[in-house]
């Protein structure tokens, strides 16, 4: 029989409740579900119950008899978290952002690599099947030279009592930290690193302690330019969370890929051949693929196959540098040269 790596969950309400465990670890070919942990025993109880797992009593309780465990726990614990798993010789995926800051996730990467596991982040947008495909048509040259991009998420958050995203403390950050890191991830993807940023946050609707507006503009090493916009406080509705690539030939529009799951389509391609002639209205037919899914089942065969998953957590660590530099320019009111990992 395949060997399946055995997963642990830590907060198993909220995402990991919704898609991670049923969509991710418990259809994976190569992940069984074993343990889940949350504060709110009751909660704990139930979702062990719903997903036939062992409740555990504590973390600690968690890490016994599991290889990797997922963390999807506010910011501010993943440090500690992933301290004590590295000390039971866990394997860590954990949610993004990897901390509150770059110091803290920093500090992940090095008690992981010292303790020789792997630590992967979550981001799971990256799997999805047209931006795949997307990427593919870039790497082809399809548009030409990079020159613009453009991505967007947002929903509406209202005021929660409890609601970590909206406790600086607990989350580091709104609208910016929660939802940029994932759009700026994958325009990195497309078009390779970013040099520097200029950003504005707001409080514009909700008053709660973090923003719920924040706007990137984007530079790339590569030269070419984007914008990034995420909002708390725009309605689900009016909200289509577009991702544009544009180049010198040409220009891909995807609607609503950027988001949970694996909704969403590219809804036309624009490029000159060589011929220059204009191919225009095109989308993308490619299979429907479960990000939760694919994430998973990539971070356990890499602990199958003893693969390092450095990249993924360098990503990570990277996207925290990437945001504090936006948080700087915001408060500054300068471009910001994004620093080196």
């Amino acid at each position: 029989m395949k060997r399946k790596i055995k997963w642990g969950v830590i907060g198993a309400s909220g995402i990991a409740k919704r898609r991670t465990i049923p969509e991710g670890i418990i259809p994976a070919s190569n992940a069984e579900l074993t343990a889940v942990y949350c504060r709110n025993s009751a909660e704990n109880d139930a979702v062990a119950k719903q997903f036939n797992a062992r409740a555990a009593k504590s973390v600690e309780d968690l890490l016994q008899g599991i290889d990797a465990v997922y963390i999807a726990t506010p910011p501010h614990v993943h440090l500690e978290q992933t301290r004590q798993a590295a000390a039971a010789g866990v394997h860590v995926f954990c949610e993004k952002p990897l901390a509150l800051n770059p110091a803290d996730a920093r500090r992940m990467l090095d008690i992981c690599r010292k303790a020789k596991i792997n630590l992967g982040t979550a981001f799971m947008m990256r799997y999805h099947s047209q931006h795949q495909e997307m990427l593919k048509l870039v790497r082809e040259g399809k548009i030409g030279q990079p020159v613009f991009a453009r991505a967007q998420l947002s929903f509406w958050y209202p005021p929660m009592p409890g609601a970590w995203r909206q406790q600086l403390a607990e989350s580091g950050g709104g609208a910016l930290m929660d939802l940029a890191g994932h759009c700026i991830d994958l325009l990195e993807m497309f078009f390779g690193p970013v040099k520097s940023v200029s950003c504005m946050t707001n409080h514009t609707v909700q008053k709660y302690e973090t923003e719920d507006s924040g706007v990137v503009l984007v530079r790339f090493e590569n030269g070419a330019l984007a914008t990034v916009d995420t909002f708390f406080c725009i309605a689900d509705c009016a909200s289509k969370n577009r991702l544009e690539i544009y180049g010198s030939l040409g220009g891909i529009l995807a609607e609503e890929t950027i988001g949970q799951g694996d909704k969403g389509k590219v809804i036309g391609i624009h490029y000159i051949n060589n011929e220059r002639a204009i191919v225009a209205g095109g989308t993308i037919s490619a299979p429907a693929v479960n990000t939760y899914l694919a994430e998973i089942e990539d971070f356990s065969q890499a602990i199958l196959d003893t693969r390092n998953t450095n990249e993924s957590a360098q990503g990570g660590l990277h996207s925290q540098i990437v945001l504090a530099a936006c948080y700087e320019s915001a408060k500054t009111g300068r471009e910001i040269t994004v620093a080196v990992d």
